[in-house]
């Protein structure tokens, strides 16, 4: 909408002049949501103060949508603004909507489950979700088939053996991790187990000291914990291999790709309230997700 000029006229003489441009709300708002002005640019642009232009931004008020496709394969994820702001989502994987969101401290299974129940309860149908690895989650989920988002293993294994590990197994698992979503779920595996057996002696090598009276510990525990948790995830890994015609997603990118706008977005306007940045949030996802 565009802004328009406002035109005034002289009672005593009956001529007219032109002011300076009209403000309109809406336009304020989209000014500060979609550009890269502050309040106090706005308020420049307008010719008003920056409480002014507050006062207008006040109008963002966000209302729930409920879409009206109702046969859904989910996403679900949590980002955070410092340690105690988050905002978790829940969006369609196949039309690249989000469905439901929730600010949040931390991210628990209760909150994910409550998004759930909220979906279930205004019809949609599940078919299938895709998660980040959190522990447990997966089994809260049953009976949906569940895909972990295979961005999410590597980001976990590279937490545990680094980018540029010294040891050569390390080496080796790492590399294989990095081409997972290029591969399939056979390949994969069978990579997987040849790694094992080629290397299982140093991944289950404890320490040599006598010192420890009980079971020693094991030589390289980030390494081992690195093998254990591609072990513990291989059945989530390839659920969209398993599952061909619902539409599972492998990973979780379309869901980070959109906290990632989001983030670009608020970097404009750093400094502000939790409370305004939850309604600029709110305002962006209503107009664009």
């Amino acid at each position: 909408m565009r802004n328009h000029v406002q035109t005034y006229k002289c009672k005593a003489c009956g001529k007219q002049f032109k002011g300076g441009e009209r403000r309109d709300k809406n336009q304020v708002i989209t000014d500060y949501v979609e550009g890269k002005q502050t309040r106090e640019q706005l308020a420049k642009k307008y010719g008003v103060s920056a409480k002014t232009i507050g006062r207008d931004l006040e109008a963002m008020r966000y209302v729930q949508k409920v879409s009206k496709y109702k046969q859904v394969v989910i996403q679900m994820d949590t980002t955070y603004w410092g340690r105690n702001f988050g905002l978790m989502v829940i969006k369609d994987a196949l039309r690249k909507r989000v469905l439901w969101r929730k600010y949040v401290r931390h991210e628990t299974i209760a909150d994910y489950m409550e998004g759930v129940r909220w979906l279930k309860h205004n019809g949609f149908m599940i078919y299938g979700v895709v998660i980040d690895g959190m522990r447990g989650l997966a089994q809260s989920l049953r009976p949906y088939p569940v895909q972990l988002c295979q961005f999410h293993q590597m980001l976990t294994i590279r937490h545990y053996l680094t980018q540029e590990p010294e040891l050569e197994a390390s080496k080796e698992l790492l590399d294989l991790v990095n081409r997972i979503t290029k591969m399939d779920k056979y390949s994969f595996s069978e990579a997987f187990e040849l790694w094992y057996d080629k290397h299982k002696n140093v991944i289950n090598e404890r320490m040599h000291d006598k010192r420890f009276k009980k079971t020693p510990p094991y030589m390289r525990p980030r390494l081992r914990s690195a093998y254990l948790s591609l072990k513990r995830n291989m059945s989530l890994l390839w659920t969209f291999q398993d599952h061909p015609t619902i539409g599972l997603p492998n990973t979780n990118n379309g869901l980070e790709g959109i906290f990632s706008d989001i983030k670009t977005k608020l970097r404009v306007h750093s400094g502000i309230s939790k409370e305004h940045r939850k309604k600029i949030i709110d305002e962006y996802l209503s107009r664009h997700y």
